[in-house]
C-alpha cells in the first residue's frame, strides 16, 4: 500500500529528495571568520617578537598554499578578470545564476557547447564541502543540487566581498599551487597585489582549466585579457610569456634569516600543543628581526675574512640575561657552509678553556682557592690509567707562581689543572651539570682534561650556563616562546659567580696572554672567555654583559681543523661585533657584589730577595677567607716529576754522568688544543755538561734545555757527549692529529 502510494506520488518523492540535499548542504556551512580561521598554509612564518618575519619553512608537502591574502590586497585587475572569465553576474544573482542555468540547459538540449552555469559561490560551496568536490568524472546530480543550495545558504550568510576573498584563497590553480599567494609567488614571483592585466588574464585561464596545455591556457588567457582592455588588447607575445610563466618556480620552499629556528619550532611546536592540534601558520618567537640580521651579517662577513685559514662554519646565540629569551639563533653559515642544514648552536663540541670560569668558580666557592691564591705554573705531570697527562700553555711558556685571577684571566692551562686536581673531575661534572650542561660521562671518565674542555657541549648550553654567571650562579631554560620565564634555582655560589665575573672583566687578568688592548675589551662593562679544542677544530667567545649573554662558536661542521685560528681572530671578533651593537645606545654596569663578599687590599711578597710575584692590589674574597699577603718561600716543591731515569741509566744499573731529566721515560703527550701551530714545543731538560740533543737520531740542540718542535708519533730522544756518545735516552709519544701547513692557495670549498 505505501509502495503504491510513493509510486503515484513523484512530486512528493523528489520533495523529500530536495529537503534531505538541502539539509545535508546547508547543515555543513561555515561562517567566513571560521574558514578562514581553519586556513591551513602549506608554509609556516617565523615572525619576531614585533611581528616582522623572518623566515618562511614549508611544512605541508602534499600541496602548495601561501598566506591567506585579503582582498583588499589582491590586484584589481585579477578581481575583474575573474568575475569577467567566471560569473559576469556575480553582484547580481544570489547564488545561483538561473539564466545561465537555462542557457545551460538550452544548448544542451541541442548538443552545444557552453561554459555551464556554476557561479563562483557555487564552485566555492565544491570548495568547503568535501561532499560536493568534484571527482574525476564530474560532479554527479546529488552533488550539483546541493552545490545549489549551498551557494544560496553561503550567498544568505556571506558578503560578496567575502565570497570573492575566499574563492581566490581556496581555488586550485595549477599542479600543487592552491591560492591566489601561491600562484603569484610561484608563476609571477611577486606578490598578489602586485598583478598587472596580463598575468591577471593568465591567473583567470589557469582557474577554467588548472592542468590545461599551454596553448589552450594562451588561448584562454587572451579571451580574458580582451573583455580587460576591449580593443587595446594585444596577444601577439602571450605564448612566450605564459611558456615562462608557466616553467618558473621562484617560490622558494624555504627562505629567510632564521632556517634552524624555523626547522625546531616547526617540529616542536604541535607537541606543545598537544595531539591533533592544528599546525600554526605563523609563530611569533622572542628573537629581534634587526639583531638577526647583524648577526647574519656579521657572521657571515668575517668568515669571509678567515677564508684563506680553513674556515667555513660558524654560530652564534644571544640571550636576554633577565629571561632566558633567545634574541639571534644563527646556526651556520648559510652559503659559505657546505653543511649549511647542520644547526651549530644545539651540536656537540669540545669548549676548551671555556669550562674553566666554573671550575674556579667551585674551587672559590668551595674554599679550595681564592681569587689571590698562588697557583703553580710549571712543567708537570700527573699519572692517569691512560700514561701521563702533561698539560702545556697556549704559548708553551711557564709563568712560575701566578693568582688564580691571572691564570683564569690569561687562561694558564697547567693551573686549571691543578685547580681540578682539587675539586676532582668527578665533582666538577656534577657542578656542569647543574649549571646545564648535560654532559654524557662521568668526570672520571673525561679526567683531569675536562678542566681544558674534553668534554663535548652545544653552544646553545655553553651560553646558558655564562648566563647564569650573569645571574649571580641562577640557571634556568632558554626559551625561543615568549611567555612567563621560568624559575631560576641557584646552581652555583653566587659570591663565586660574582668573583669569577669580575676576573674574567679585568684587562690586566688576561694581559700575560692576550695583551692589555686586545679585541675582548669593550668601552661598557663585560666579562669574556675565549677557548679552542683538540686541534683547533673548534674556537668559542662567551662572555656576557649586565644584561645580554653572546656566545660564538667558529669551526667546521666537518670537523677539520683551522688553521693558524686563535680565540682572538676566530670567535672573539664577532663576540665583540655583537656586543658593540647591543650596547650602541645601552649602557652596561658591573654587577652589585652579593652579601658574603669582602674587599681587602693585598700584597704579594717576594721570596729570597726576588722581584715580586705581582702588583699590589684590591681583591675580592669570599668572607673568612681573606688574607693580606700571600707569598712563597724558597722551599716551596716543584711539581716536576724527576722519579724515572732514563733507558741508559736503567740498563747498566749505575747513575749517569748525564741523564735526561724530562720528558721522563713512556711518557705520553697530549697535543694542546690551544695552542697555535707555531707554538707548539716541549720543553727538553737534562743534567750534565756539554750536552747535544738529538731526536729520533737527528740534531736539535746543544745544552742543558731545548725546545723541540712537537710532533705525533713515537719518539727517541738521545744525549750526547761532544764525541757524540750517547749518554742517556727516553722514548715517548705524542698523542693527535697533526697540524696541517696552509697552502700557498686557498683552499677549495
Amino acid at each position: 500500500m505505501q509502495k503504491r502510494l510513493l509510486r503515484g506520488r513523484p512530486g512528493t518523492l523528489i520533495a523529500i529528495f530536495l529537503v534531505a540535499v538541502c539539509a545535508q548542504s546547508t547543515g555543513n556551512t561555515a561562517t567566513f571568520n571560521e574558514t578562514k580561521a581553519g586556513y591551513q598554509p602549506s608554509d609556516t612564518q617565523i615572525l619576531s617578537r614585533d611581528g616582522e618575519l623572518l623566515h618562511r619553512l614549508r611544512t605541508d608537502a602534499t600541496v602548495r598554499r601561501g598566506q591567506w591574502v585579503a582582498l583588499a590586497d589582491i590586484s584589481p585587475a585579477l578581481r575583474t578578470a575573474l568575475v569577467l572569465s567566471e560569473d559576469k553576474r556575480f553582484y547580481e544573482h544570489s547564488g545561483v545564476d538561473w539564466r545561465a542555468v537555462s542557457a545551460a540547459a538550452w544548448a544542451n538540449l541541442w548538443n552545444t557547447k557552453t561554459r555551464g552555469a556554476s557561479t563562483i559561490t557555487m564552485q566555492l560551496a565544491g570548495l568547503l564541502d568535501e561532499d560536493l568536490r568534484r571527482g574525476s568524472g564530474g560532479r554527479s546530480v546529488v552533488q550539483k543540487l546541493g552545490q545549489t543550495f549551498s551557494a544560496q545558504s553561503l550567498e544568505r550568510g556571506w558578503r560578496k566581498d567575502q565570497i570573492l576573498e575566499a574563492y581566490l584563497n581556496l581555488v586550485p590553480f595549477r599542479g600543487e599551487l592552491v591560492g591566489i599567494d601561491a600562484l603569484s609567488q610561484t608563476l609571477f614571483g611577486k606578490a598578489a597585489h602586485g598583478l598587472d592585466n596580463r598575468e591577471a588574464a593568465v591567473a583567470a585561464a589557469l582557474v577554467r582549466a588548472p592542468n590545461a596545455k599551454e596553448p589552450q591556457v594562451v588561448q584562454r588567457a587572451c579571451s580574458v585579457l580582451k573583455s580587460l582592455e576591449t580593443a587595446a588588447a594585444n596577444c601577439a607575445a602571450l605564448d612566450l610569456f605564459v611558456t615562462g610563466a608557466l616553467q618558473r618556480r621562484d617560490y622558494a620552499a624555504s627562505e629567510g634569516i632564521a632556517p634552524h629556528v624555523a626547522r625546531q619550532l616547526a617540529s616542536v611546536r604541535p607537541a606543545q600543543d598537544g595531539p591533533g592540534a592544528a599546525r600554526r601558520a605563523a609563530i611569533r618567537t622572542t628573537l629581534r628581526a634587526p639583531l638577526q640580521r647583524f648577526a647574519v651579517q656579521t657572521l657571515q662577513s668575517h668568515l669571509r675574512e678567515l677564508a684563506g685559514r680553513h674556515v667555513e662554519d660558524a654560530a652564534l646565540l644571544v640571550l636576554d640575561n633577565a629571561t632566558g629569551e633567545v634574541l639571534a639563533w644563527v646556526g651556520s653559515s648559510g652559503p659559505l657552509s657546505n653543511a649549511a642544514d647542520v644547526d651549530a648552536v644545539t651540536a656537540l663540541r669540545q669548549p676548551g678553556s671555556t669550562l674553566k670560569p666554573f671550575l674556579y668558580a667551585q674551587a672559590i666557592a668551595e674554599r679550595r682557592i681564592t681569587a689571590a691564591s698562588l697557583l703553580e705554573d710549571s712543567a708537570t705531570q700527573i699519572q692517569t690509567t691512560g700514561g701521563l697527562y702533561i698539560p702545556q700553555n697556549y704559548d708553551r711558556h711557564f709563568k712560575g707562581w701566578v693568582s688564580a685571577r691571572t691564570a683564569l684571566g690569561a687562561s694558564l692551562n697547567v693551573p686549571a689543572v691543578r685547580t681540578l686536581v682539587m675539586v676532582s673531575p668527578d665533582a666538577f661534572q656534577k657542578q656542569l651539570v647543574r649549571l646545564g650542561l648535560p654532559l654524557a660521562e662521568s668526570g672520571d671518565f673525561y679526567g683531569y682534561s675536562l678542566a681544558l674542555g674534553s668534554a663535548e657541549v652545544s653552544l646553545l648550553n655553553l651560553a646558558n650556563a655564562y648566563r647564569a654567571l650573569a645571574n649571580g650562579g641562577r640557571a634556568s631554560p632558554t626559551t625561543l616562546l615568549p611567555g612567563k620565564p621560568a624559575p631560576a634555582p641557584q646552581a652555583l655560589d653566587p659570591r663565586a659567580a660574582f668573583i669569577v665575573g669580575d676576573i674574567l672583566s679585568d684587562p690586566m687578568a688576561r694581559a700575560r696572554t692576550f695583551g692589555t688592548d686586545s679585541v675582548l675589551a669593550t668601552r661598557f662593562w663585560s666579562a669574556v672567555k675565549t677557548g679552542t679544542s683538540k686541534d683547533m677544530r673548534d674556537n668559542w667567545a662567551v662572555g656576557y654583559s649586565q644584561r645580554y649573554t653572546v656566545g660564538v662558536w667558529v669551526g667546521n661542521a666537518s670537523g677539520a681543523p683551522m688553521w693558524d685560528v686563535s680565540g682572538t681572530t676566530g670567535a672573539a671578533p664577532i663576540w665583540a661585533a655583537v656586543m658593540n651593537f647591543l650596547h650602541a645606545k645601552q649602557a652596561s654596569r658591573a654587577p652589585k657584589p652579593p652579601t658574603g663578599l669582602v674587599q681587602k687590599t693585598v700584597q704579594f711578597a717576594p721570596a729570597n730577595n726576588t722581584p715580586s710575584l705581582e702588583a699590589a692590589r684590591t681583591e675580592w674574597f669570599v668572607d673568612g677567607t681573606q688574607q693580606a699577603t700571600f707569598a712563597m718561600d724558597s722551599g716551596a716543591a716543584r711539581a716536576i716529576s724527576t722519579r724515572a731515569g732514563g733507558q741508559k741509566g736503567l740498563k747498566s744499573g749505575a747513575a749517569p754522568t748525564a741523564r735526561i731529566t724530562a720528558p721522563t721515560h713512556g711518557t705520553i703527550i697530549a697535543l694542546d688544543p690551544d695552542i697555535p701551530p707555531k707554538a707548539q714545543r716541549l720543553t727538553l731538560q737534562a743534567e750534565g755538561s756539554n750536552l747535544r740533543w738529538l731526536v729520533d737520531g737527528k740534531p736539535v740542540a746543544k745544552g742543558n734545555t731545548a725546545q723541540w718542535p712537537i710532533w705525533p708519533g713515537r719518539h727517541l730522544i738521545q744525549i750526547t757527549d761532544a764525541k757524540g756518545q750517547v749518554l742517556d735516552e727516553v722514548r715517548f709519544e705524542v698523542r693527535g692529529a697533526g697540524v696541517k701547513t696552509p697552502p700557498t692557495t686557498a683552499p677549495r670549498r
